[in-house]
């Protein structure tokens, strides 16, 4: 066996950006991990409504979309392209969706909404994601840019998604609950 060591996988966890983390792609960023393996990673920042509501890009999806029924900005790399994230709870999800960890599963925008809609627990649309190579993820963690934290089904579609990082860091068990008090301006202190 090579040197690459088994990554256990963090598919369904959640990224929280330390305050550490200088990039302003991911300034207290929350992000949804779709994928973790070898190969990379790839997932979807919670926490980044634009001003465009889901109307007025996918036909047919904008009534399916939770409030705030906006477009979320996913991340930085293919901003151009839309991905779909919906809880549904339960064992057999419908046609059109694909189970990634727990409840949280991928719609597939080009199936008829229609489809989807009563089976729909809550969806919400990301354009763009953001995407990590092999091992680079790794190489964050170790440099303290994130926190791992469990997702609960609530983060995907929360009503309130500029509070989500106080909140996912406030509800840990440890001293990360602390950080969320962290001031927004540091140097105001």
């Amino acid at each position: 066996m090579s040197g690459m060591t088994e990554v256990s996988s963090l598919t369904g966890r959640l990224l929280v950006a330390t305050p550490a983390l200088s990039d302003p792609n991911f300034d207290r960023a929350v992000v949804l991990l779709l994928d973790h393996d070898e190969e990379g990673s790839l997932g979807v920042v919670l926490n980044r409504p634009t001003p465009v509501d889901v109307a007025d890009i996918l036909d047919g999806w904008g009534d399916l979309a939770g409030a705030p029924g906006v477009v979320f900005q996913g991340g930085p790399v293919s901003l151009d392209s839309a991905l779909g994230v919906a809880v549904i709870p339960g064992e057999e999800g419908p046609l059109g969706w694909r189970r990634v960890h727990g409840a949280i599963g991928l719609v597939d925008l080009e199936a008829p909404p229609e489809l989807l809609a009563s089976a729909l627990g809550s969806l919400r649309i990301f354009a763009g994601y953001a995407g990590w190579g092999p091992g680079q993820l790794e190489d964050e963690l170790v440099e303290g840019a994130w926190y791992v934290v469990e997702s609960e089904p609530g983060d995907v579609s929360s009503p309130d998604p500029e509070r989500l990082w106080r909140a996912v860091l406030r509800r840990q068990r440890s001293e990360l609950a602390m950080v969320a008090t962290y001031p927004d301006d540091p140097s105001l202190n």
